[in-house]
């Protein structure tokens, strides 16, 4: 089995270890940790909110492995997307690339529309519109420009968040052990919080919605597969890049929870305010709901960033594998495909429309689906890698040779597999996010039917990317 990186690449590879590390940190780090963490806390309690975010921690790591040693196997532009195509079935892998670009295509308008929303606390008469097209403008130039101007934008972005999340931990630990006063004049709570209340005050059911909602917190992490196509020497610095983000990600989340927990009772604790303004209020420093504004801007930025970036290279991937027209998957001399960036920003901007027109139905339709589609994506990843390896095997190929390889196979890489498969169906258990499940069933089921009827027809007739078969035929030629 031919698994070579030396694949002909349209897009450029310009991409370091520090950008792979810092896009997927940009794609997980925004308001699902930054607001959401407070519901988890009032839900599960101090206690569970920590085993929420270990147990979503652990099924990150196993999925991270698995995209390891696919990427750095087959470093391609759209990764699980090919993978999904090559080592499951044409079928589903037109499935979930559509879903998985539908999905961050509808993230980055919501990301958009709450970042207008955010600027209201400074500019209260500036409509929430002329913000959503400033701030599209300058995702949209940074995503244009080059992959590595993306690179660096993103790398500055999630810098400003990885460093107000250090000093909100060396803050807020200060103050957790009485190394700092609190402004009420109490004492240094430690860790009464965690032995005062019930362990789980809501109910094991409350801590387990509240997983679902953590895990796809974690969501984002898998961009390093997204951009494997353009990342110098892929050996090296995809296998670096998934164990900092993996080890930092679970550092980042796991630590300020903990103080966060150790700092706010439960019961106070929810979605009204952010969890960290909170705390620092609490703390006495001065302009805290300000500086948290304005981190949590800069977070929703970074997301739109790392999610436009996303979409339009699973279109691009698309386009290559023959899933959509062949004109998407054109660049321009700066390595950029600009057709499938202008297509997937115009679909954010209809998602954006519904926001502001049918916020309670197309809008919520669209997000519900948004969240599945990236829950597909990491079963999509741990799937391919376990049909990868039994391929790869039956080939006659060696383990030995593998540059980065999942360790207990096969017993990690099934575990991945069917946790990943239970966050998707303990969706049903969820009433508000049982949506996600229809919507996304329903998606799948038409991608298929779609697939079968009309894309079977028109092309593929072909059973590797085209990637591969371009250099297959070039070395034929020599």
């Amino acid at each position: 089995m031919n698994i070579s990186n030396d694949y002909t690449q349209e897009l450029k590879r310009s991409m370091k270890t520090r950008h792979l590390f810092m896009i997927s940190l940009g794609g997980c780090i925004g308001t699902g940790f930054f607001v959401g963490s407070g519901y988890t806390i009032h839900e599960a309690g101090a206690v569970g909110a920590i085993i929420a975010y270990l147990v979503s921690g652990f099924i990150m790591y196993l999925t991270m492995l698995c995209l390891g040693e696919l990427s750095v196997a087959m470093p391609v532009t759209g990764s699980f997307h090919t993978y999904t195509t090559k080592f499951v079935g044409p079928a589903t892998g037109f499935a979930v690339g559509w879903l998985y670009w539908l999905g961050w295509a509808v993230t980055v308008a919501l990301e958009f529309l709450t970042a207008g929303q955010l600027m209201k606390r400074w500019f209260e008469h500036t409509p929430v519109w002329i913000w959503c097209l400033i701030f599209a403008l300058l995702i949209f130039l940074l995503n244009a420009l080059s992959a590595k101007a993306f690179g660096e934008a993103e790398f500055v972005f999630s810098s400003i968040k990885v460093i107000a999340i250090i000093l909100f931990i060396g803050i807020g630990g200060a103050a957790m052990f009485g190394l700092l006063d609190m402004k009420s004049g109490e004492g240094a709570p430690f860790l009464s919080h965690f032995f005062d209340e019930k362990l789980f005050p809501n109910g094991l059911k409350a801590l387990l919605i509240t997983m679902i909602t953590v895990n796809f917190s974690f969501q984002g992490t898998e961009l390093i597969g997204i951009a494997a196509g353009e990342s110098e020497n892929p050996e090296k610095t995809i296998p670096k890049s998934i164990k900092q983000t993996v080890w930092r990600t679970l550092f980042f989340f796991i630590i300020s929870v903990s103080i966060m927990a150790a700092l706010i009772p439960s019961d106070e604790a929810g979605v009204d305010k952010s969890p960290f303004v909170v705390v620092l209020d609490n703390i006495g420093v001065p302009y805290a709901g300000d500086v948290m504004n304005f981190i949590i801007l800069i977070a929703l930025l970074s997301v739109a960033n790392s999610g436009l970036y996303a979409a339009t290279r699973m279109l691009y991937s698309l386009s290559k594998e023959k899933m959509a027209s062949p004109s998407v998957g054109r660049v321009n001399k700066r390595g950029v495909p600009m057709n499938a960036l202008v297509i997937t920003l115009a679909v954010s901007a209809l998602t954006l429309l519904s926001g502001f027109f049918a916020a309670e139905t197309v809008f919520v339709w669209l997000l519900s689906l948004a969240g599945f589609g990236a829950q597909v994506g990491w079963i999509a990843i741990t799937g391919s890698y376990l049909g990868f390896r039994r391929k790869y095997l039956r080939e006659g190929g060696k383990v030995e040779d593998l540059k980065f390889r999942t360790p207990l196979y096969p017993f990690l890489p099934i575990l991945a597999f069917i946790t990943n498969c239970l966050v998707i169906i303990s969706l049903a258990f969820d009433p508000e996010q049982r949506i996600a499940l229809y919507l996304g069933v329903g998606c799948s089921i038409a991608c298929y039917v779609y697939y079968y009827f009309k894309m079977k027809k028109v092309s593929w007739g072909q059973d590797e990317p085209q990637e591969i078969q371009l250099q297959r035929n070039k070395k034929m030629m020599l």
